[in-house]
């Protein structure tokens, strides 16, 4: 085998292995009802398989997770997600805010699911983080993978996000970063640009994708209707 094939196939090895650790990552950030609670024991053996700095990040949360009532859950998730846009699990709002690019982004990834044989229901968003792991981990891991990489800038702002606002989801967030690669330069100066702009502001031209806007006056529709 060549030097370019042997690094292609450790490459899809690599994807591979991750693959778990997306699906973990899809279910921890996914709103915390009885479902996630009752599967807790088994997401925990899996991630005793991932690597250590994948694993980590995951069994701090996890033990947020068993530490913590089912109700005073429910509601931080609700207040750190469904309330702060800085927290915003849709990723394609970070590149281009509630503007027409953003409905042809999620235009595009609609269509990348369909060609790897995925449908969405109608109350799922193509960008929600948890859809996009989802896809990665049981769609197709090399096109998850290239999605994640696409939004390393909005992953980081809401990994940073998280993390400032001290916030148990935040481990969730590292363990997402470490199965990706490091950020080169002109991925810190992304995320350096979205800290300091913010998305675009122009609300038109996101039907038929968006739901009802927050009362907030924002067009972010609620990350619990986003899970797959």
């Amino acid at each position: 085998m060549s030097p370019t094939n042997k690094r292609r196939a450790a490459a899809r090895e690599s994807t591979a292995r991750h693959a778990a650790a997306w699906q973990v990552q899809s279910l921890l950030l996914g709103y915390p009802d009885e479902r996630l609670l009752e599967q807790a024991r088994l997401v925990r053996a899996v991630t005793g398989t991932l690597p250590d700095r994948v694993a980590e990040p995951l069994r701090r949360f996890l033990g947020h997770l068993h530490r913590t009532p089912a109700t005073e859950l429910a509601a931080d998730y609700v207040t750190t997600f469904d309330h702060r846009k800085r927290n915003c699990l849709f990723l394609t709002y970070y590149a281009h805010g509630d503007t027409r690019n953003r409905g042809a982004a999620l235009l595009r990834l609609k269509q990348t699911y369909a060609a790897a044989g995925l449908r969405l229901t109608d109350d799922e968003l193509p960008d929600h983080l948890c859809v996009v792991l989802e896809f990665a981990a049981t769609g197709d891991p090399e096109a998850g993978q290239r999605l994640l990489t696409e939004h390393r800038a909005g992953l980081e702002l809401l990994r940073l996000a998280l993390r400032d606002a001290r916030s148990a989801w935040a481990d969730v967030l590292d363990s997402v970063s470490a199965t990706l690669p490091p950020l080169a330069g002109d991925e810190r100066e992304a995320v350096a640009k979205l800290a300091a702009q913010g998305p675009p502001e122009e609300q038109v031209g996101l039907a038929p994708f968006a739901p009802s806007p927050h009362g907030d006056g924002g067009a972010m529709p609620a990350p619990t209707g986003g899970r797959s």
